[in-house]
């Protein structure tokens, strides 16, 4: 899975301690979950869609998935 978080917490000037608050989970959370280490819960996915106002499918990408 392919994701981009980093981009999107750059661009909303927000720190990987600052997204993870935000969440209610660790910063060490969003570390792994930026560097590809680990796919969060469709209930984590919803809250970052949320809160960076997008579509699940825009944060998180399957490069496998056919169009």
């Amino acid at each position: 899975m392919i994701n981009h978080v980093r981009a999107l917490r750059a661009a909303k000037g927000l720190t990987q301690a600052d997204l993870g608050q935000a969440l209610g989970v660790s910063r060490q959370a969003i570390i792994a979950i930026e560097a590809d280490q680990h796919d969060p819960s469709l209930d984590l996915a919803f809250k970052m869609a949320a809160l960076f106002e997008t579509e699940v499918e825009a944060i998180f990408v399957n490069p496998h998935r056919k169009a």
